[in-house]
């Protein structure tokens, strides 16, 4: 038989445990509680895109899928400390999303699979974007659109596509007259790229700005090809690399005789730019006009 104070230690720290339990719970309903008082909408987002256009619109969802490779892959517009991690996008906590009570549940097509088990917690929104033979940027605009509405701000969408319109004017004018043609890659390994061209985001944007991609061949439905290194080993143009790098591959490209041989890698003419989610919307298509501009002023 214990002795009477280990039994009363015990009863202690278990008490303890369960008002530090109860306090945690309370902390965890309470960002979307103070949403709902402030009048904005309950959504949740397990898509990177819908998400950076809520936020964009002055809405950030109460919870999103992967968090932390939402910061990765996307960077800005930055989440909300009060955002709840949902898990993987492709599998997320049902418990937790149906804890959090949300009015409404965003998903891409890519997500379509989840749609029967998330309708059972709340009425699920599923929007497109980058549709086959369609450009990219009237879709955008439409997807904005559509999730001002949805938002009940149709003003924040109008006024979020009249900024990114003017956002883009404006950085073209600090182009010089002439640029060389660009090169967009982004690395799957330290023999394998993605390289951008007709159809994507950064093609948009580069026609916005007036300057010219050096790919020209084909791309699949996100305006992007997988190709090896070999592939631009002819292709003369100023290389620009979107991060993030796979883990080990800036080290593999260190010693890599056919990266270094590259024409631009050669003649040092490579940007590095930051994560900017390829496959994403407004907010993207303005951090990545910025960053790109930026970058080309600072080099000679």
């Amino acid at each position: 038989m214990l002795p009477i104070s280990l039994l009363s230690r015990a009863f202690s720290f278990g008490l303890f445990l369960l008002i530090a339990l109860l306090i945690a719970l309370l902390l965890f309903a309470a960002a979307p509680l103070a949403q709902a008082e402030r009048g904005g909408p309950r959504f949740a987002s397990l898509d990177w895109t819908l998400t950076e256009t809520l936020i964009a619109l002055g809405h950030p969802p109460i919870a999103v899928g992967q968090v932390s490779a939402y910061h990765a892959w996307v960077g800005e517009p930055s989440l909300p400390d009060s955002v709840i991690d949902l898990g993987l996008r492709s599998q997320p906590n049902l418990e937790r999303l149906a804890a959090l009570a949300p009015q409404r549940i965003l998903i891409s097509p890519m997500f379509a699979n989840q749609r029967p088990r998330l309708e059972r917690i709340a009425p699920v929104s599923e929007l497109a974007l980058y549709t086959p033979n369609e450009a990219p940027w009237p879709q955008m605009l439409t997807l904005t659109q559509t999730l001002a509405h949805l938002i009940d701000d149709p003003a924040a969408g109008e006024s979020l596509i009249e900024a990114t319109h003017a956002s883009l004017v404006s950085l073209r004018e600090r182009l010089p007259e002439t640029t060389e043609p660009l090169l967009i890659v982004q690395f799957m390994d330290a023999r394998h790229v993605r390289v951008f061209g007709e159809g994507g985001l950064y093609q948009m944007v580069l026609e916005r700005l007036g300057l010219e991609n050096a790919w020209q061949g084909s791309t699949n439905a996100w305006g992007f090809s997988l190709v090896s290194l070999e592939a631009l080993a002819t292709i003369d143009a100023r290389l620009v690399v979107v991060e993030p790098y796979p883990q080990g591959v800036e080290e593999q490209l260190a010693n890599s005789g056919l990266w270094q041989h590259l024409p631009s890698v050669a003649t040092q003419r490579v940007i590095r730019l930051p994560p900017v989610w390829s496959f994403g919307a407004l907010p993207s298509a303005t951090r990545f006009a910025e960053s790109l501009v930026g970058a080309l002023e600072a080099q000679p």
